[in-house]
């Protein structure tokens, strides 16, 4: 039986919370409904649709028809970077190096920018063969031959700093499209292929940082994204660079024994303008723009409550933070920031898990694929849907649906209720 969760955020009991069982958001996932390759068409994909209890489906080219012109889509524009770099030794021992976050300069956008040096946060594969020393990439551009070099500059346990080095005039993004591969997931059990750097990527993808594509948004092509700007609906984008994080399993019995990654966030003012005149309807493209979105408002709270590091959120806070506030007033605390500092851009990082017993505060429905058993993400969608997730599923698995990150769609109301005034 699965345990019974408060319904209140923040009233649950932290301790209880913590005690969901990740055993109880299983099912079975045969390998053949793992879909390995995108669609030929990036809108033909099936479309999930639940309500109030209720499920049906339509194909994903029917969205313009059945979203509500006063409604509002949140992407996130994030852009996957070529992170896996393949390094040999003099012996001939290959090394993988898979780059997560930068690490000196801190910024993603200058460490991308960096010419001849910057130094990432890293994984590295065959680590053990690795304890010392140089290692390189051989590229070409034009035809000259140059060399991606990368030397061990710390290493504990989950953090392995690595500096990269290189003689190309080009700048470290540059490098890595030269170098590197795009990091598809590994429950693909495939390399990664010329398609993949197209398809692997959604069609508004901007800012450079991710590891990991927001999958749903992989769905939505150009010819859909004019029909909704054509009906009225209203497309807002905002920043969460994915982290590799994102496919790790929970190998504890309980959630509590889970540590969620931290992930970084960028959000236009303008955007949260947007969300403090529309604080109702708004749609997430994707799980991480519901992480971003959520996050944001417990900023606000946070401002609110007259805590000075709010761009920040650990794992469990929001669980006991005051949930009294509407999204006008939080994101009116965010606004009073960007007028005190006089600036356009909010940077943070977030930390949340939102398990069932989180009650939704921005977002009334959520576009999302469907999601591995005994995962993080599924329990975001149980925390939407309640136990209906399990009916979702089901109707997903008995009528063909194709499973994860080249899969198809669902669009989940919400079952909630908020204070948007």
């Amino acid at each position: 039986m699965t345990k019974k969760i408060p319904a209140e955020n923040s009233r649950a009991g932290i301790e209880d919370l913590k005690e969901i069982r990740i055993e109880d958001y299983t099912y079975d996932l045969p390998e053949g409904r793992i879909a390995k390759f995108p669609l030929e068409r990036r809108e033909a994909s099936k479309l999930l649709i639940y309500e109030d209890g209720e499920i049906g489906e339509r194909h994903f080219y029917d969205v313009p028809a059945m979203l509500e012109p006063d409604m509002m889509l949140v992407f996130n524009n994030t852009k996957v970077i070529y992170a896996r770099v393949l390094f040999q030794k003099t012996t001939g021992a290959v090394i993988e190096v898979f780059c997560l976050e930068p690490h000196s300069p801190a910024d993603y956008v200058q460490s991308f920018a960096s010419y001849g040096r910057c130094e990432w946060k890293c994984m590295v594969g065959n680590l053990k063969k690795w304890k010392e020393g140089t290692i390189y990439c051989h590229y070409q551009v034009n035809g000259v031959d140059y060399r991606l070099a990368a030397t061990l500059k710390s290493r504990e346990e989950n953090d392995v700093i690595v500096e990269f080095t290189w003689d190309a005039s080009l700048s470290f993004s540059e490098v890595l499209e030269c170098c590197g591969r795009i990091p598809i997931p590994p429950y693909l059990n495939r390399d990664s292929g010329e398609d993949d750097k197209i398809r692997y990527q959604t069609v508004y993808s901007k800012n450079e940082g991710s590891v990991a594509a927001p999958t749903a948004g992989l769905h939505f092509s150009v010819p859909v994204l004019d029909a909704l700007r054509e009906k009225g609906v209203a497309i807002e984008e905002l920043t969460l660079h994915v982290g590799a994080g994102t496919f790790r399993p929970v190998k504890s019995e309980t959630i509590g024994g889970h540590d969620m990654h931290t992930e970084h966030i960028s959000v236009r003012r303008e955007v949260i303008s947007r969300l403090y005149h529309h604080p109702e309807k708004i749609v997430a493209v994707g799980t991480t723009s519901v992480r971003t979105l959520e996050s944001l408002y417990w900023m606000g709270v946070k401002r609110l409550t007259g805590v000075d590091d709010f761009n920040s959120l650990e794992q469990w806070e929001v669980y006991s933070l005051p949930a009294s506030y509407s999204v006008r007033e939080a994101m009116g605390a965010l606004l009073t920031w960007f007028d005190e500092h006089d600036t356009e851009l909010l940077k943070a990082k977030t930390t949340i898990i939102i398990v069932p017993g989180y009650t939704y505060r921005v977002i009334s429905a959520m576009f999302t694929n469907f999601h591995q058993p005994q995962s993080t993400l599924l329990l975001l969608v149980a925390a939407a849907i309640g136990e209906d997730w399990r009916k979702v599923y089901d109707y997903a698995l008995a009528r063909d649906f194709r499973f994860l990150s080249y899969g198809d769609s669902s669009f989940l109301k919400v079952r909630t209720t908020k204070s948007v005034e």
